[in-house]
């Protein structure tokens, strides 16, 4: 009994171990000539345009994306929910220029605002959903470059909407 008694406290002991490990707060990175987009399998150099990266709970890498659609594409899968990641972020597009978004520039996705329907393409070329930290500045970039201002839900339901009809076109 005493050695029954024993393992349950080491086991409780894990578990209580295990959870402040998950409590800790995921950062994201800066990505490096071993970054490579998820779905096209190209270094993130190789492209334009805004950048993102999902750090899905209990990885110790994120999965990186050549375009801010394809995170939300993958985003409003089944695959993977807001629930399952430790961490979503999207280059703020206020900083940098797009052919090189600035180092450290990284907001939220949750928290970003989107300019989508403009007259930028993606890295992948297609529509691309511009992420701003400051919904202010995602004003001056629809005033300059078209479209319009939605946030993280409704990019990721314009982007969803999207792309069957876009894939169609890519022949």
């Amino acid at each position: 009994m005493t050695t029954l008694k024993l393992l349950a406290i080491v086991a409780v002991s894990m578990l209580c171990g295990c959870g402040s490990a998950e409590q800790e707060v995921a950062k994201p990175r800066e990505p490096d000539a071993n970054s490579v987009g998820f779905f096209c399998r190209m270094g993130l150099t190789e492209h334009v345009g805004p950048k993102a990266q999902i750090l899905p709970k209990g990885w110790t890498d994120p999965l990186w994306f050549s375009s801010v659609r394809d995170a939300l594409t993958y985003a409003q899968t089944e695959v993977v929910s807001d629930r399952e990641m430790a961490g979503f972020w999207v280059n703020d597009m206020e900083q940098g220029t797009w052919e090189k978004p600035a180092p450290g520039a990284w907001v939220a996705a949750q928290e970003a605002w989107y300019v989508i329907e403009s007259r930028m393409a993606s890295g992948m070329g297609g529509g691309e959903a511009v992420p701003f930290k400051d919904k202010r500045r995602a004003q001056v970039f629809a005033n300059e470059n078209g479209g319009q201002i939605v946030d993280y839900e409704e990019a990721k339901r314009s982007i969803a909407s999207g792309v069957s009809a876009e894939s169609a076109g890519e022949t």
